[in-house]
């Protein structure tokens, strides 16, 4: 541990992550869903970290910035795959299963992966806060992309589009059951597939799918910005 002013700072990080911000992250989303997003304080977070309450706030100015980041990191890296694969053009009720299909596996993907289960967060009544109104619009923007994407397959408007955006979301559900398992992405975005109308045979879709969301995936880290 290295000395100096207030709490000691252990040389090795008591929490996964390079940065004081990922490992306060990381912190306070074990402890906002085991415990509740209410009846965790930002001391108790810090202390998680193995740092003084006053370093945290070098990082996020309240316990709600946390909450927003956290919620953010569920959704915002899907917006681009979502906005990549929506720009892909389809004009066959296969290729617009596939597209629809590589949505799905690629969100519930990040939800499933997802080192804690964050999504439960999603109803806490603090998110009717207005300081919770960006991350409820980037979730409707990604709602959105189901509902678009659904209805190249449906032909028409259609509900199809938010039942598979809620079928993707179950996986959150799923994993607080301790229900949860690898083939859960898969599941729920064949499900999603079928509740837009597809009764055609899977594996091709799902091979399809596979294949769009690699070359989409590869594209925008082509495309990424370099590291610093």
């Amino acid at each position: 541990m290295t000395s100096g002013p207030g709490r000691p700072r252990h040389t090795r990080p008591l929490r996964p992550g390079s940065t004081g911000r990922e490992q306060i992250l990381d912190a306070a989303a074990e402890l906002f869903t085991v415990q509740g997003f209410a009846q965790t304080s930002t001391r108790a977070i810090a202390e998680a970290v193995g740092i003084r309450q006053a370093s945290l706030y070098h990082h996020f100015a309240t316990k709600d910035d946390i909450l927003d980041a956290l919620l953010s990191s569920t959704v915002i890296p899907v917006l681009p795959v979502a906005d990549a694969l929506l720009r892909h053009e389809v004009t066959t009720p296969d290729q617009a299963a596939a597209r629809l299909y590589a949505l799905a596996l690629h969100d519930g993907g990040q939800l499933a992966a997802a080192p804690w289960n964050v999504g439960v967060l999603y109803l806490a009544p603090e998110l009717r806060q207005p300081r919770f109104l960006p991350f409820q619009a980037a979730r409707e923007r990604l709602r959105g992309s189901y509902v678009t994407a659904a209805e190249a397959l449906t032909g028409g408007p259609s509900p199809a589009g938010d039942l598979a955006f809620r079928l993707v979301e179950s996986i959150v559900n799923l994993r607080a059951d301790g229900l949860a398992g690898p083939e859960s992405p898969r599941q729920v975005a064949a499900a999603g597939v079928r509740v837009a109308g597809w009764s055609g045979a899977m594996d091709p879709v799902e091979q399809a799918a596979t294949r769009l969301l690699a070359t989409e995936l590869a594209d925008l880290t082509d495309g990424a910005p370099a590291a610093p």
